[in-house]
């Protein structure tokens, strides 16, 4: 019995180092692969076509809008969402093959093996680190349109859990994970910002530190040895200056005009 035709859809912007990667996964599984590209300077759209994916352009707003738009994108009736850092696994591919001849759920999270400083990340909440669902029936799944990153979903259907790991590599470099702290913690301040949140610099402190203490000491990061501690301190960072960011925001918005 074959199963459902499968759409894959991938966001990407400026992911040229991993696109490609991402892509070769899902060959010869995947009935379609949708990239939805936000205006990609370094040739990630030419890369995703030479290898035979369909690229759509849509301009970034919100994490929340962009998923929305790649779903609506998408032509089959079933939805793998992959990430340009993420990589399908046989194991996952087979597992998922199985469930979709006779599918018992609208939604499915799938677990991530999450590679780091060449080490697999065992703890600080690292694995299997589920994130939305990523396999869904057409019309299961909606985000919040408004959500700048850390998106929240609402889900029209039953959801289970599969067990086969996908790959997660999330940064090939250190300078990837200040890159992504950067960009992320100026989407939460936004979000922050958005909703009213007041914040001060020492709540940024604070909230640094508990993010610190949470990921290496209750959640076990610091069994990952020099990686564990990394992503601590990455944490801490992105968390800091999200929270900072806020501040900054509204003592901009708060100033006069005339304001030196």
């Amino acid at each position: 019995m074959t199963r459902p035709k499968l759409s894959v859809y991938i966001l990407a912007y400026n992911e040229a180092d991993k696109i490609g990667d991402a892509i070769a996964s899902a060959q010869g599984w995947a009935d379609e692969i949708v990239v939805a590209d936000s205006a990609s300077t370094d040739g990630t759209p030419e890369i995703a076509e030479r290898m035979g994916a369909r690229v759509v352009q849509i301009p970034f707003r919100t994490f929340g809008q962009l998923r929305n738009d790649a779903i609506a994108s998408c032509t089959h009736d079933w939805i793998f969402s992959l990430d340009a850092d993420e990589r399908m696994t046989d194991e996952a591919r087979q597992e998922i093959d199985a469930v979709l001849q006779h599918p018992e759920a609208d939604l499915y999270f799938i677990p991530r093996k999450n590679l780091f400083l060449g080490r697999w990340i065992k703890h600080g909440g690292w694995y299997p680190d589920y994130r939305q669902p990523q396999l869904f029936r057409k019309g299961a799944l909606r985000f919040k349109d408004e959500d700048e990153v850390h998106e929240r979903w609402d889900a029209n259907g039953r959801i289970r859990r599969l067990q086969q790991p996908i790959i997660q590599i999330p940064f090939q470099n250190l300078e990837q994970l200040l890159h992504k702290a950067n960009r992320y913690s100026s989407l939460g301040a936004r979000k922050l910002a958005r909703r009213n949140k007041r914040v001060s610099m020492g709540q940024a402190l604070a909230h640094g530190i508990w993010a610190f203490v949470r990921i290496y000491v209750l959640k076990l990061g610091f069994l990952d040895g020099w990686p564990g501690f990394v992503i601590a301190l990455g944490n801490f960072e992105g968390t800091f200056y999200r929270y900072a960011k806020a501040v900054e925001l509204h003592r901009t918005r708060q100033a006069p005009p005339d304001a030196d």
